[in-house]
């Protein structure tokens, strides 16, 4: 049970609130978010809800079986759209696109990056200085240093930059010169991560366990979300199966799925989804006709100079097809949504 309280409640009135329902045997995690306050409730399932919303100081009730409560849909119908500000949203009602290198690597390579974002309109740049490689003799990143140049140019181009964090010690650090935290594929149940980025309140892009189920996916969000920060986005980056032909196996099953059970804006990123260039396009309008609500891909000026996941990145001439045609692609879904043929 989610127990929506009212903003006016004050400390003494929550604290009597949460005692009473503890005489009724309910478990109690109040949550408190930038965006409103909340007490999850775990308990008896023969309470009458009208009994609880009749408690002082309490807004709204909601009954929800799922395990992960908080960002089900089952009580907020109304999906969650982010506001990054400069007219920058993030969810249903619009296409957001996000692309550019795997990693950081310089200042020529970044600003040829914004230059090629800013003529196709895409307003926010991916880029990873801090980067998780299966060698340790890989390229791992600027690091903060880089992070720092990463940021300043993107305010000089207008851009938003998404960048990836890969432990508790590094966002107190990145804080200031990040748009919104990611957290890789590889630290999906990483729940310390999850628990400090609940502290922040600043949107957290959360990607998909290379081995991860849907459900896991939603419960590791359920930790961000219960920790304070209402911002996620999920992402469907690929999981591993059997299959060789492919670096990952982009599930496109999950995009309905998870726009079905939770009231989170759903992105796709079809670079590590196939991790074959030539098919990063088609995949991503497959991404776009299945209801994402995003497409996160890698673009370079020189893929196959890339310090990092070159044969995935599309080049500028690419990327920039491909953004045409991501938008006339959402226009035809929305037109289909509005003949209710999808």
């Amino acid at each position: 049970m989610i127990i929506h309280l009212d903003p006016q409640l004050t400390f003494a009135a929550q604290e009597a609130l949460v005692a009473e329902l503890r005489q009724l045997r309910f478990k109690v995690t109040p949550v408190h978010t930038q965006r409103a306050a909340y007490l999850v409730a775990l308990g008896p399932q023969d309470v009458d809800l009208r009994r609880i919303a009749s408690l002082p100081g309490v807004r709204d009730v909601h009954r929800v079986s799922d395990d992960y409560k908080l960002v089900s849909r089952k009580w907020r119908v109304h999906p969650t759209v982010l506001d990054l500000g400069d007219g920058i949203h993030l969810g249903e009602g619009s296409l957001s696109i996000v692309a550019g290198p795997c990693s950081i690597e310089n200042e020529g390579q970044m600003e040829a990056v914004m230059q090629h974002l800013v003529r196709s309109g895409v307003r926010l740049m991916r880029g990873g200085v801090f980067k998780p490689r299966s060698s340790p003799y890989s390229f791992r990143g600027l690091g903060l240093a880089g992070l720092r140049d990463f940021y300043r140019l993107a305010r000089q181009h207008g851009l938003r930059i998404v960048t990836e964090v890969m432990q508790v010690s590094q966002v107190e650090e990145m804080y200031d010169y990040v748009d919104v935290f990611q957290v890789g594929a590889r630290n999906t149940q990483n729940f310390n991560l999850l628990d400090a980025l609940g502290g922040v309140d600043k949107p957290v892009l959360l990607k998909r366990g290379v081995s991860g189920t849907i459900e896991e996916l939603l419960h590791s969000a359920e930790y961000i979300f219960s920790g304070g920060n209402e911002d996620i986005i999920l992402c469907e980056r690929g999981i591993r199966t059997f299959e060789t032909a492919s670096r990952n196996t982009l599930d496109l099953n999950a995009v309905p799925i998870l726009k079905e059970k939770t009231h989170l804006p759903v992105f796709v990123d079809p670079s590590h989804g196939i991790g074959l260039r030539e098919h990063v396009a088609p995949l991503a309008l497959a991404g776009i006709m299945a209801g994402a609500d995003g497409i996160l891909y890698e673009t370079a000026p020189v893929p196959e100079r890339a310090a990092s996941d070159g044969q995935q990145t599309l080049d500028f001439d690419e990327s920039a097809r491909l953004v045409e045609a991501m938008r006339r692609t959402y226009a035809l879904r929305q037109e289909l949504i509005e003949r209710e043929l999808v």
